[in-house]
């Protein structure tokens, strides 16, 4: 089994009884089924659309499918699974602060030495009254990556960014840089 750290939130844990290990770890491997779907899923709308017309009708999978890709798979597996970053390229997939922390903790680690492929983390909080288990799976980038994200993008690439993406600030990418994270959301029953 892989290593998860699993951190609960003081207040949510003074508040009402902490998970108990076994739940915990199986909600993880819920949480990486979800995410394994995920890709999957995107994963073949990419591969067929590079195939069909290169990087640039890649981008036009990425804005038109991307979001309701991840909402099908939150749908069937009853939480929210999405991706953020701390460089998006869609405004939608901004980090919220919780998000944002655990980002900035995945770079120190990945700065400590982690494989970015292990870094995950998981954590019990309250938020408006409710309790959520928050988990996030970093998405290391990989090379087939950098034709949309590195440092050398073509031109008719970087045109079309500009155009569906006016406010980008995902590129400059090397391999192994982390470029954002699977991010869930589930809400517990009281």
């Amino acid at each position: 089994m892989k290593r998860f750290t699993i951190a609960i939130a003081l207040s949510a844990f003074l508040s009402s009884p902490a998970i108990a290990d076994e739940d915990m770890s199986a909600r993880v491997m819920k949480y990486r089924s979800a995410i394994k779907s995920l890709v999957m899923s995107l994963k073949s709308e990419l591969k067929t659309a590079l195939r069909a017309g290169g990087a640039v009708n890649a981008l036009s999978v990425c804005h038109t499918k991307a979001e309701s890709i991840s909402s099908k798979v939150s749908k069937q597996v009853g939480f929210s699974v999405k991706r953020t970053s701390l460089k998006p390229r869609n405004s939608n997939n901004a980090p919220d602060d919780w998000e944002r922390a655990v980002l900035e903790q995945f770079e120190q680690r990945k700065a400590q030495g982690e494989n970015p492929k292990r870094l995950e983390f998981v954590e019990v909080v309250e938020n408006n009254g409710q309790r959520q288990v928050r988990y996030m799976k970093a998405i290391p980038t990989r090379g087939v990556c950098l034709r949309c994200h590195g440092s050398e993008i073509a031109p008719k690439v970087m045109n079309k960014l500009q155009e569906l993406y006016p406010n980008d600030k995902a590129t400059g990418f090397k391999v192994g840089d982390l470029r954002g994270a699977f991010s869930i959301t589930e809400t517990l029953s009281k």
